[in-house]
């Protein structure tokens, strides 16, 4: 009989179950408390309860454990000076999704080196997670992979589904089943609806495939999740945040039943590729609050240590610290400064 499954597969190796993670990181009463209230934040903020504005800032993507701890050190110190009006929750990716092939991120690869130990990449990221919820930091994270979630999602407050996974049935139904907020992004044609279709499905009961703690498959019956709203992002043509923009997504939500509560991402499209544009955009949208754009309730950095990214060495001794290895990003003082701004400039409008 001639081969006719896992003709393409070269090796496959047992994957660790989520309980067997657990054991070894378990999650702290402190880090449950953070979790807890950041949720609970974000959740106030969508019934207008909270007035003041979601900001999800930091790295692309996370690939040096003392960076991050690095950055969300800092991240905490300036929460504390602009707590009044912003609401600041760490970036904290570690899958990517890619056009083409590149670093898949952390969970995908850890080492760097296209080793794609898994496994590991699980237990590291759990780790940084567990430490930073510990350090009182609210943790958003792109969820790709509808296994992942199972092994780190109970140390995430908001989750993003990205452009590219939108219109992905699995995705909305992973998503329906979330425990926090989801933000779903247009896709990267700039396509509104996508989202919108993506919230509304995700709203809804579904049943699903996927596994539960002890690494074994399961049926899983959700019962809608009412905390996901939209993200513009920009698409291939044109960015999207601008007022025109913005009032047309509003009355798409209204006209839909659902929550006025826009996030716009200032990075990716909306940026034109450059990252230095970040600025123009963020400073833009605080204008647009400022002048009366109450759905605009939430806006993305992609924020580093120091400004740009850089390539995946071949010896990782040479790699740059706090620099990004996939989007390019603002440096920290470049950040400090938007957000402290934007603090000062919304005093008595939030």
């Amino acid at each position: 009989m001639q081969p006719i499954q896992d003709v393409h597969i070269v090796e496959s190796r047992p994957l660790p179950p989520p309980d067997d993670i657990f054991k070894d990181l378990p999650i702290t009463e402190n880090a449950a408390q953070t979790v807890f209230e950041g949720r609970q934040t974000i959740k106030r903020m969508m019934r207008d309860l909270d007035n003041r504005m979601l900001v999800i800032v930091g790295p692309c993507s996370i690939h040096d454990e003392t960076a991050a701890y690095e950055y969300a050190d800092r991240l905490v110190a300036l929460q504390e000076k602009v707590k009044e009006r912003l609401f600041l929750v760490m970036r904290v990716y570690f899958e990517k999704p890619r056009t083409t092939i590149g670093w898949k991120g952390l969970i995908n690869d850890p080492y760097l080196n296209g080793e794609c130990d898994i496994a590991y990449g699980l237990w590291k990221a759990r780790k940084i997670l567990l430490n930073l919820c510990n350090r009182g930091i609210c943790a958003a994270s792109e969820l790709l992979d509808p296994v992942v979630p199972q092994y780190i999602v109970d140390l995430i407050c908001w989750a993003a589904i990205g452009a590219r996974t939108t219109e992905s049935q699995i995705h909305r139904e992973m998503a329906s089943g979330l425990s926090m907020p989801v933000g779903f992004k247009n896709s990267t044609d700039g396509n509104l609806q996508i989202a919108i279709d993506a919230i509304h499905s995700a709203r809804y009961p579904h049943s699903f495939v996927g596994i539960n703690h002890d690494g074994k498959m399961y049926i899983w019956k959700s019962m809608g999740n009412v905390w996901a709203h939209v993200i513009l992002r920009g698409g291939r043509e044109q960015p999207n945040f601008d007022a025109e923009t913005l009032l047309f997504a509003s009355r798409k939500l209204s006209e839909t039943n659902l929550p006025l509560f826009i996030m716009v991402d200032c990075s990716h499209a909306n940026a034109e590729g450059q990252y230095q544009n970040q600025a123009n955009v963020w400073n833009y949208l605080i204008q647009q609050k400022i002048e009366g754009c109450d759905a605009l309730r939430g806006l993305m950095l992609e924020s580093h240590l120091h400004e740009g990214n850089q390539k995946i060495p071949s010896d990782l001794s040479q790699l740059k610290y706090g620099v990004s290895i996939t989007d390019p990003c603002i440096g920290w003082e470049t950040t400090e400064e938007l957000i402290v701004k934007a603090y000062e400039k919304l005093a008595g409008k939030l």
